[in-house]
């Protein structure tokens, strides 16, 4: 059995270095304007050369989104972007628009059919390999039965989401945004007005309710890593990390730990106690709490969250910069700006060269005197195996109780 290819996220040249040092197989990245999350950070036209060049030198697929709707006007910007990825070495093209298909065809360069297509059986396959397509990311709402026949009736590789944001409307084609504030979920601009908590209104009374505790548009995310090993059984090719609006230390913690859960299963050491333990690990991220998704069938009431924002049992606050990085003893000097930080806590450590680093706090040294803590204004070394850079961000960790349960 073939190993699974990891698939994680790069909103931005940080978390592409990030993905890539936590153990991606692959990352995917957009440009300004013609992806699925135009309000990520995203890549320009002309860094796009760059980014290829800096997955093949790590030996990582890197894969162009171009899964919006196109309008008559950007067909002449997509064929030239299309062009530089071709040029550029970029392993394939994620798209749906039956534009930018054909000019992936006039270019011989690779298609990947995006989930927007809502691919969900083996005659929809059929067809989008005839139009040229090398793999497919089949729909959300497939079972993982559905999945296990589609893989037994087509070659194409299959890729699938194994964690991440789920969205209320089928693959994610959703008006409401573009409804409510003229931003279309459809060309990457949705403000997620589902997200919210909403208040129901009689008119007749003019009395309203508050919807209980749910947010009743709100599905928790996906997380898959206690039933890995079946979707690594089903013949999934390719699995894929949704998130490139999050952060560093989000693709830092999540491909990490798919990464550890995908190997573990190859060396037959994944077991249902080393699931739990991943599974706290993913906790301590951005999260709106975990479901199946559709993998069991469809959700049940408990797959939707009951809060706004994120049930993550650690959160991250600036505390200062690197001002230099010792070779020799391996330290990093840090100017505190505010807050403090005290022996046995961690930190991320986050820049676009660095990417995103994750350290304990031990042998503070101020002013030549080792010291158990430190505040804003003090400038102090610790130790670091990890070469860091000035100018690299600085983020005291924070641990949340009210999550941890």
């Amino acid at each position: 059995m073939k190993k699974p290819e990891l698939l994680a996220p790069a909103g931005d040249r940080t978390m592409l270095i990030t993905a890539i040092n936590a153990g991606a197989d692959a990352v995917y990245f957009g440009i300004d304007n013609l992806n699925m999350r135009v309000k990520a950070a995203n890549f320009k036209f002309d860094e796009i050369s760059e980014v290829t060049s800096y997955c093949k030198e790590h030996n990582v697929k890197c894969y162009l989104t171009i899964n919006i709707i196109i309008y008559e006007e950007e067909i002449e910007l997509v064929e030239a972007v299309i062009a530089e990825a071709k040029k550029a070495g970029v392993d394939a093209i994620i798209c749906w628009d039956m534009s930018v298909i054909q000019l992936c065809k006039k270019y011989d360069m690779p298609i990947c059919i995006s989930t927007q297509a809502s691919i969900s059986n083996s005659l929809a396959a059929k067809y989008y390999e005839n139009l040229g397509a090398y793999k497919i990311v089949l729909a959300r709402e497939c079972t993982l039965n559905q999945i296990k026949e589609i893989r037994s009736k087509t070659d194409l590789r299959i890729e699938a989401f194994v964690h991440g944001a789920m969205c209320i409307a089928v693959s994610g084609r959703c008006f409401m945004s573009h409804h409510m504030f003229g931003k279309s979920a459809n060309r990457g601009e949705c403000v997620q007005p589902c997200r919210r908590e909403f208040q129901v209104m009689d008119e007749s009374t003019d009395k309203d309710l508050i919807i209980g505790e749910d947010y009743v548009l709100s599905p928790n995310d996906l997380c898959t890593i206690e039933f890995i090993d079946q979707l690594i059984e089903a013949g999934i090719d390719s699995f894929k990390i949704e998130g490139r609006k999050r952060s560093p230390e989000y693709v830092l913690m999540v491909t990490k730990t798919y990464r550890k859960a995908i190997d573990l299963y190859f060396e037959g050491k994944l077991k249902d106690e080393v699931k739990k333990e991943l599974l706290e690990e993913l906790k301590k991220v951005y999260n709106r709490g975990f479901s199946s998704g559709f993998y069991f069938g469809a959700p049940s009431s408990e797959a939707y969250a009951n809060i706004y924002g994120s049930k993550a049992v650690e959160r991250k606050a600036f505390i200062g910069k690197i001002v230099n990085y010792y070779k020799e003893p391996k330290v990093a000097y840090i100017n505190l700006e505010t807050g403090n930080i005290k022996n046995n806590e961690e930190v991320y450590i986050i820049g676009p060269t660095t990417g995103t680093i994750k350290i304990p706090i031990e042998n503070i040294i101020n002013n030549d005197v080792q010291v158990e803590s430190a505040g804003k204004g003090d400038k102090i070394t610790i130790p670091c195996k990890i070469l860091v850079r000035p100018g690299d961000s600085v983020y005291r960790i924070n641990y949340l109780e009210e999550f941890a349960k």
